[in-house]
């Protein structure tokens, strides 16, 4: 274990960590030292993804997950305790869009955002939070978004989870804070990941545009949040939002 490493030795369980913020949060995770347990839908997608923190000579493990199943969840979490014997970091990075105007956003669409969005991480938080206060210390990580903070047209219930995931880490930041758990959120601006790719082109240039640094984030920008975050050197932060957005929102 290098102590030079900011997260040497800390049990991280990261959710949608197969691709996207989410893959690159667990690399960079791993390059600090954690041990990083991967969750993600596909079996093969998480063994992959932790064979790439493996070559980066970090532990890991992929589990199957889907974060709505409650009863998965607490068996993961009771298998890593069991192997580990600790969770230190719990990254709530899973999530999905379903977008719709009002008038047309279906039941369907909205239930299923909730229950990913909004519902997963609950599940996923109230599961670990008995072994964090146990420990005495822990770090939640609920990943909101700008549109959880300004809202977006056609994301009612994108917006509505993400509002939600802040009005979660200001709640749990108080009930746990005493208990020497942090909770914080990262609510990411515009990132170039799989979901931009169905987006024209031009469309695109104008989302650069709203953007000052005239460029989308990437996700290890995103990432490099989230370790800061996980990390001793942000012991005092505790019920913060930090929008990481090139300045879209000045």
């Amino acid at each position: 274990m290098n102590p030079a490493q900011r997260l040497a030795g800390k049990v991280s369980l990261i959710t949608g960590a197969a691709q996207g913020i989410g893959l690159a949060t667990a690399l960079k995770f791993a390059r600090e030292g954690a041990i990083v347990v991967l969750c993600d839908l596909q079996q093969a997608a998480v063994d992959a993804a932790a064979q790439q923190c493996q070559a980066l000579g970090a532990k890991a493990v992929g589990y199957a997950l889907d974060v709505t199943d409650r009863a998965g969840i607490d068996r993961v979490v009771a298998q890593i305790k069991a192997e580990f014997g600790r969770i230190d970091v719990l990254v709530n990075n899973a999530g999905i869009t379903k977008d719709a105007r009002l008038q047309k956003m279906t039941l369907e669409q909205f239930d299923r955002v909730i229950d990913v969005n909004l519902r997963g991480v609950f599940h996923a938080s109230q599961a670990v939070a008995d072994v964090m206060v146990a420990q005495g210390a822990g770090v939640i990580l609920n990943a909101s978004s700008v549109v959880g903070i300004y809202g977006n047209f056609g994301q009612t219930n994108y917006a509505a989870s993400k509002f939600g995931v802040i009005g979660f880490t200001k709640t749990w930041s108080r009930e746990l804070g005493p208990k020497g758990v942090r909770v914080n959120a990262v609510a990411p601006g515009f990132i170039a990941t799989h979901i931009l790719d169905t987006i024209p082109a031009n469309v695109l240039d104008e989302m650069k545009h709203r953007v000052p640094l005239h460029r989308l984030g990437t996700p290890e920008e995103i990432a490099n949040v989230y370790a800061f975050l996980a990390s001793d050197e942000a012991s005092y932060i505790n019920g913060a939002v930090i929008e990481v957005s090139g300045g879209m929102s000045v």
